[in-house]
């Protein structure tokens, strides 16, 4: 069977979790916490990045900053894992589901711009695959719209850009994923992206379930109290350790993913017209995390019926989202229902081939022989 994801290690991970064990700090805020984020912060230059147990953390910790309740509205794709709505739906506010542009794969800023009016508060965007959405269309759009902030989930997108400028510095906030299935993993893990200064102080406090734990690390306090709401966000130094090993070889890890990615693509792209694929997408003027490899195929009988022929071959290939607005907890928390026939489509024709760091060059040939084969059958 090859595998869909295989977790990988580029150095010393091992290493570095032994020393965070024998240096007696494994808990959160320790001393390699400090150094990832101070990658992360120097790499993406921005003010400040706060490490969390998942990107799910992080979500909600932006749900929390940014004060939300039930009369307030949050635009979401309805194309992307629950999280990206799950985390401000939790918090009270309802949930708008906006439909996907074909090519990226990203939120349509044309349906958001649909979908506005005084009650919403944040769009959220989703970097689908590692690929920058339409940024340019939400930021022309929200131009009208100064009150309404831009969140970016960008749990694909590490290390991408847009116009020269990486994914995760376009809104008041942003969100990573460090989780198993990532370029760039600890595991379970995530991070949320400062992009105001402003926003620190408060950060840390709700992080430091509601404390100003932080102001007295610094020696700006001579103890600490609960001030705010909160939770125990912080990521384990122990995971912080893993993930530093993982942003100190991100070089070698994103140059293996995009051999990945051009394997398949100078594999594939010769089938494409004569089997009614369509590869993925990278606009001209942003670049690729190389997060995957999807396919869209002519329709979802055959989607299907490769998936099985794949499996039955031994190749563990999978589909992806199904969309949210027409999902049981989707309807509840939406609060009205809008026509989303991209995302039906997507979801119905996209299948994901295996894809991780350490895929072999004979590995991912099979992969393209088995899928090749079971697509000429089924289309």
């Amino acid at each position: 069977m090859i595998r869909f994801n295989q977790p990988g290690l580029v150095g010393p991970e091992i290493d570095y979790l032994a020393k965070a064990v024998s240096d007696g700090h494994t808990s959160s805020s320790g001393p390699f916490s400090d150094r990832a984020s101070a990658i992360l912060c120097e790499a993406l230059g921005v003010p400040d990045v706060a490490l969390t147990t998942s990107c799910t953390d992080a979500l909600e910790l932006t749900a929390m900053l940014l004060d939300l309740g039930p009369d307030d509205t949050v635009i979401v794709p309805s194309f992307t894992f629950t999280s990206t709505a799950l985390a401000f739906a939790r918090q009270g506010a309802r949930i708008r589901f906006a439909d996907i542009e074909p090519r990226t794969l990203g939120i349509d800023p044309n349906h958001v711009a649909e979908l506005i009016d005084d009650s919403v508060r944040a769009v959220v965007v989703v970097h689908y695959a590692g690929v920058p959405c339409d940024l340019d269309g939400i930021q022309a759009v929200l131009a009208r719209h100064p009150n309404i902030e831009v969140i970016e989930d960008n749990a694909h997108g590490l290390f991408a850009t847009h116009r020269g400028q990486p994914l995760g510095t376009f809104g008041r906030f942003a969100t990573l994923s460090f989780h198993e299935t990532k370029n760039f993993i600890c595991g379970e893990g995530g991070a949320l992206i400062v992009n105001d200064e402003a926003d620190i102080s408060r950060v840390h406090t709700l992080i430091d379930k509601g404390t100003n734990r932080r102001e007295f690390l610094l020696g700006n306090v001579d103890k600490y109290s609960w001030r705010d709401t909160g939770s125990s966000f912080g990521l384990s130094d122990l995971l912080a350790a893993y993930l530093v090993a993982q942003l100190e070889g991100a070089e070698e890890i994103l140059r293996k993913r995009a051999a990945v990615t051009d394997r398949y693509m100078r594999a594939l792209t010769p089938f494409s017209e004569r089997l009614g694929l369509q590869l993925p997408h990278v606009p001209e003027h942003g670049t690729s995390a190389h997060h995957m490899l999807y396919v869209l195929l002519p329709t979802n009988e055959a989607r299907n019926a490769v998936l099985r022929t794949m499996k039955a071959r031994g190749v563990q290939a999978t589909f992806h989202y199904v969309p949210l607005h027409s999902s049981e907890a989707g309807r509840r928390f939406s609060d009205s229902h809008h026509a989303c026939p991209v995302t039906d489509d997507v979801s119905g024709r996209l299948l994901r081939l295996p894809y991780y760091n350490d895929l072999t060059p004979s590995d991912q040939d099979y992969v393209v022989e088995v899928f090749i084969d079971a697509a000429s059958t089924a289309v």
